[in-house]
């Protein structure tokens, strides 16, 4: 294991995992919850998850941008942009709305243009897949190819199989037993 995938798993069982009772955004209930945002909006941390997440996505090849439905993958796509630079990489980061503005150029998929590109959609993390799949819609759409999904932290409850059932590789960078939660 990496020290800077160590430092990861560190600051989120530390700052990022409440136990209790919790009402996932599928609905469904959980004993835990992962706020992502705790850490992926933490000066000393998202440097490690664009780390993490460059070396997750390092083997797709031809992958011009990254990024995912707004609000959880946007600090995600933001770090991978950054440390990307930081390699001599030129990953692009966009931004999928939830639905397309109804204002100025009505797009869903803001950033970089995506047509023709090939994309890594993000997650902060997965819990049912539903997100990714929104993001793909709206991307497809917007002309680009999914290249793959890679998320930060695999909840092991079911994403993983959506993704792969609807065609599109799954990439995790940890999951509940790197955090002690499996």
């Amino acid at each position: 294991m990496t020290d800077v995938r160590s430092q990861l798993i560190d600051f989120i069982s530390a700052d990022a995992v409440f136990h209790g009772d919790f009402t996932l955004t599928s609905g469904k209930k959980a004993t835990y919850y992962v706020d992502m945002r705790k850490v992926s909006l933490d000066h000393r941390v998202a440097p490690l998850i664009g780390q993490v997440m460059l070396d997750l996505i390092a083997d797709i090849p031809n992958v011009s941008a990254v990024g995912g439905m707004t609000m959880g993958a946007d600090p995600i796509a933001s770090a991978v942009l950054h440390q990307g630079v930081a390699r001599g990489l030129n990953y692009d980061a966009f931004v999928v709305r939830k639905e397309p503005k109804d204002h100025g150029r009505g797009r869903q998929v803001e950033g970089p243009d995506v047509a023709g590109k090939r994309v890594v959609v993000l997650e902060d993390t997965s819990t049912t897949g539903g997100s990714p799949l929104k993001a793909i819609e709206a991307l497809v759409k917007a002309g680009a190819e999914i290249a793959g999904v890679a998320v930060v932290v695999d909840r092991n409850t079911g994403a993983r199989e959506v993704i792969e059932a609807a065609g599109y590789p799954y990439f995790a960078a940890l999951g509940l037993d790197d955090l002690g939660l499996g």
